[in-house]
Formats: C-alpha cells, sequence, structure tokens
C-alpha cells in the first residue's frame, strides 16, 4: 500500500496493515540485560583477637554452552516481549540472587556490532548491590554450569598522557582480575580518555581476556567506575551493609569499593548525617563493644554542602 494510502486510514486501520507490511521489513537486533551484581563479603575468622576483612564481590556464571562455553559471565538474560527492561532486570535479580527488591541501576547500552556472535545483540547493563546477610545459597539456573562469587581486583598497570593539537588523551592498560578459590579469571582492557575543551568521551577495548566471556570485561569495569563514583555522594553503600551496622563495618564497605584506606575521623564526619545511632552495641571476638547504627531514612545530598 502506498504511503499516502496508509496516511488517509484512520489509526487503528493504519496499525493493523503496518503490522502485515511493515513490521518484518527490516532485521532487529534482540534486547538484553547484563548485571554487575556486586556484594561486600565478611571473612570467617577463627582467632578472636584477628578483625574479619571484608571484600567486595562479584556474582558469575559458568557458561553451559556456546558462545564461550566454560568461560564466566556476567548474570544477565534477555528482555521479555511483554517486560520493560527494569521489569526484566528485577526478575533475573531474583532467579540469580533470591533476594526481592535489589537494588539496581541501569548504566549504559553496549550495541559493538560483532559483540555476540550469535546475532545482533544489544545489551543494557545494570549495576545491582546486595547485602551479603540477605544472601540465600546460590543455585545454577538452566543454561548455566555453575554460579559462584568472585573477589574484585582491577589495577592500572600502565599509562601514558599525550597532548595532541588541543586534545588531551589518557591511555591506560588496566588489569581485572577475579578470584573465587583456586580459580581466577581475567582481562587487560585499554581505556583511551579524551579532553578536548569541555567534551570527554572515554572509550574501552578488551586487549586479552582469560575466561571472562563477550565484552563483560568492559561491563565490569564500566560498574566499578560507576559505584566507586557515586559512593562518594550518595548513600547507595548501605546497599552492601545489613538494617543494623557499626561505623567500623560501615567504613570497611566504603574502603572495599574505593580500594584504598580511609581517614577514621574524616569518614566519620562524612556519614555523620547519613546515620542514627541505634542505642544498642554488639561485641565481636576479644574487641570492645560497638555501637550499632542504623540508616538515615531523612538523609537528602545536599550538593552545596
Amino acid at each position: 500500500m502506498e504511503e499516502l494510502d496508509l496516511q488517509n486510514l484512520s489509526e487503528t486501520e493504519f496499525i493493523e496493515q503496518y503490522q502485515k507490511t511493515e513490521k518484518d521489513k527490516y532485521e532487529k537486533p534482540s534486547i538484553t540485560t547484563d548485571m554487575a551484581i556486586f556484594t561486600v563479603a565478611t571473612e570467617k575468622v577463627t582467632d578472636k583477637r584477628k578483625k574479619a576483612e571484608k571484600e567486595l564481590q562479584l556474582l558469575l556464571i559458568r557458561r553451559g554452552g556456546h558462545p564461550y562455553k566454560g568461560d564466566w559471565a556476567l548474570a544477565g538474560g534477555f528482555m521479555g516481549i511483554d517486560e520493560d527492561l527494569d521489569t526484566a532486570v528485577q526478575r533475573e535479580l531474583k532467579e540469580e540472587t533470591g533476594v526481592d527488591g535489589v537494588y539496581a541501576e541501569q548504566l549504559y547500552t553496549w550495541s559493538a556490532v560483532d559483540r555476540d556472535p550469535r546475532m545482533r545483540i544489544v545489551s543494557v547493563s545494570y549495576l545491582a548491590l546486595v547485602d551479603q546477610e540477605k544472601l540465600p545459597p546460590l543455585q545454577a539456573g538452566d543454561d548455566a554450569d555453575e554460579v559462584r562469587w568472585f573477589t574484585v581486583k582491577d589495577q592500572v598497570v600502565e599509562f601514558h598522557d599525550e597532548l595532541i593539537g588541543e586534545c588531551m588523551r589518557r591511555t591506560e592498560k588496566i588489569k581485572l582480575e577475579l578470584i573465587s578459590g583456586n580459580t581466577t579469571v581475567s582481562a587487560i582492557v585499554e581505556k583511551v580518555t579524551e579532553t578536548e575543551k569541555a567534551n570527554t568521551t572515554t572509550s574501552m577495548t578488551i586487549i586479552e581476556r582469560q575466561g571472562i566471556a563477550f565484552d563483560h570485561a568492559e561491563i565490569i569495569l564500566y560498574s566499578l567506575e560507576r559505584l566507586r563514583g557515586k559512593v562518594n555522594y550518595t548513600n547507595i553503600a548501605f546497599n552492601l551493609v545489613g538494617d543494623e551496622f557499626t561505623l567500623p563495618d560501615l567504613q570497611q564497605v566504603y574502603e572495599v569499593i574505593l580500594g584504598r584506606e580511609l581517614n577514621k575521623v574524616q569518614f566519620r564526619r562524612h556519614v555523620e548525617g547519613m546515620v542514627v545511632d541505634t542505642e544498642k552495641e554488639i561485641k565481636t571476638g576479644a574487641f570492645r563493644p560497638s555501637k550499632l547504627y542504623k540508616y538515615n531514612v531523612s538523609w537528602v545530598y545536599d550538593q552545596w554542602k
């Protein structure tokens, strides 16, 4: 039917005709979600004189089929035809973690033409945070061999700056290591940041990978960058502690996210408006009792403070 004839139809007639003649005219990509699900794990300590350390961990699934069979991938899946992205993510999060209402934030859309060898797939990545205390034992899904929590380690192993005309370019090589027991998977990612006047663009390229499927090393590093950025000015870290917590425990959560130690006095000044004293205490090991706090639900970020 000619375009002019289509426009002379009612809207209902137009949609019916469009679905018959135009809907399948063009190839369409599939839409998936990839979720970087983080928790903070506390090591088990038998020596009462030793303080339990915390680690930032990421949920990975060992692929049971091709492509990348046997490699480890982020949790995720295809969006159903009757779902929106957020609904699909909450469904997947419930399936993978067994927990309802997990914090999930949309990050970025990954659309490289060759990112999946099966077909044209566009993926929307999410950052998800879950308190370790709420997690049931992990179980692998239908298309997975195994599911595990991996300790996250990343470091810049090389970088250099160069000025090209009015453009400042920084090139970094970042080593990503994910460790679970005797299993270690890794990747080297090149990150290029270009700044020309007030315009900054960033791109990442996987240089080498060992055991990490698809472009998921890029997604993981992007998620870490977002998490570290937001922890400085939002309440995002409180998704990784229980309803009640000590200030030393909360500080350790901040430290494992940021990858560095924090000054105790400065940290407590930073969070003082975000916490409320429960007037309860807890004793762990041979240490003196610590006050228990809870999140201050009335806290609002003041960007001008």
